[in-house]
């Protein structure tokens, strides 16, 4: 049974703090999953990791591709998981079930601490996945590095 990590970035951009997560994914021997709402924002987070240093290039393609089962890292706008991942990673408010949370090594939310939306939703997917017997913990870089501030 996983867990689900939630991120609440107050210092750091999504984008960086993504890198970040994605590569000790990767070291753990995971695939990964990245689900956000919008295509054009997964075209985006595209973009950013391919400008990433070289030395730390992350592997990933966008769903949709033929290859798609193949990419240890796979930026999605859907629900479907295709390169069946050991971790999901939600950003932008995009939805991570009960079940995937149980079924999967790891599941992340990462989530805008400035963007009182994002709190919200991040604060109902934590409601909903802890009500449902889900592990959680909820990390805060509000110190300058991440602690871990709740557990449920």
């Amino acid at each position: 049974m996983g867990e689900a990590y939630f991120y609440h970035l107050t210092r750091r951009p999504m984008d960086e703090t993504l890198a970040v997560l994605l590569e000790r994914s990767l070291k753990e021997g995971w695939r990964v999953a990245v689900r956000g709402q919008e295509p054009g924002r997964m075209d985006w987070l595209d973009q950013k990791l391919w400008q990433g240093p070289e030395e730390g290039f992350l592997p990933h393609g966008l769903a949709g591709g033929p290859h798609d089962a193949l990419q240890p890292i796979l930026l999605t706008a859907g629900p479907d998981l295709p390169n069946d991942p050991h971790c999901l990673i939600s950003v932008d408010g995009a939805s991570v079930s009960p079940e995937e949370v149980t079924r999967l090594a790891r599941v992340s939310v990462l989530f805008d601490g400035h963007d009182e939306a994002a709190l919200d939703v991040a604060r109902g997917q934590w409601r909903a996945l802890t009500d449902a017997g889900c592990k959680a913990k909820y990390w805060s870089e509000e110190s300058g590095r991440w602690e871990m501030k709740a557990e449920a």
